[in-house]
């Protein structure tokens, strides 16, 4: 349990570097911004390929028993967190996390103007239903409970780096998704949002039916709820 929450800390400390714009713009400065997001990259990597392997070191400590429409929620909610989080990063957002840098939000704020903590978020809590066991709710819903603390920290950070211009730029989205929808405001598509969503259809299907999910993780999806 100690090396699992050693883990954690690492990730959450390392994930919290975006959050600091000082820091994040010193180490840039000294490092250079493509040497940054390689290195980033490479250490969120590692740090989340060690919070998952002291998770599986953990004892298996069932807490409900396993159906099948358990295997339906995380079929449903896996995909569609995956897709807005590959979605939110390959999108402008000046709003909340992303890749991009531009002043003018792409269309998946029409969802929500904070894709990605809430892709994570659901992704996540999609992945508690399915295992139904205690370190699966210690890893998944830290991470949807780190996702969920973000959302409301970018909102502040948004309105106070963008100003007056917050206002115009959040005025057809909405924190809650889908809510600017019920608000009348319509939906709208792109070419990042096309593309995240063949990307999650790829994934998938790899993940699922190529073997992917049992390689990287050890459990194979199909064959236990099959």
């Amino acid at each position: 349990m100690v090396q699992f929450f050693s883990a954690f800390l690492v990730f959450l400390a390392l994930h919290s570097v975006p959050a600091l714009p000082a820091v994040r713009s010193g180490i840039m400065a000294r490092t250079g911004r493509p040497t940054y997001f390689i290195g980033y990259s490479a250490a969120s990597v590692i740090a989340l390929g060690w919070l998952f392997s002291a998770a599986l070191a953990l004892d298996y400590v069932p807490l409900w028993d396993l159906q099948p429409w358990h295997a339906a929620v995380t079929l449903t909610l896996a995909p569609l967190g995956g897709f807005l989080v590959l979605a939110g990063l390959a999108s402008t957002n000046p709003l909340s996390i992303s890749i991009r840098s531009s002043d003018k939000p792409g269309a998946v704020v029409s969802i929500t103007r904070h894709p990605v903590p809430w892709g994570f978020a659901i992704w996540a809590l999609g992945h508690i239903a399915a295992n139904g066991d205690l370190r699966s709710l210690l890893l998944f819903g830290g991470f949807a409970l780190f996702a969920l603390v973000a959302i409301p920290m970018s909102e502040k950070r948004a309105k106070r780096r963008l100003g007056e211009e917050w206002r115009s730029s959040s005025a057809n989205t909405s924190i809650v998704p889908l809510r600017a929808f019920v608000s009348g405001h319509r939906p709208r598509f792109d070419r990042p949002m096309a593309i995240a969503a063949l990307v999650t259809a790829a994934l998938s299907v790899w993940l699922l039916f190529g073997g992917g999910h049992a390689l990287l993780f050890g459990a194979d999806p199909i064959a236990i709820f099959g």
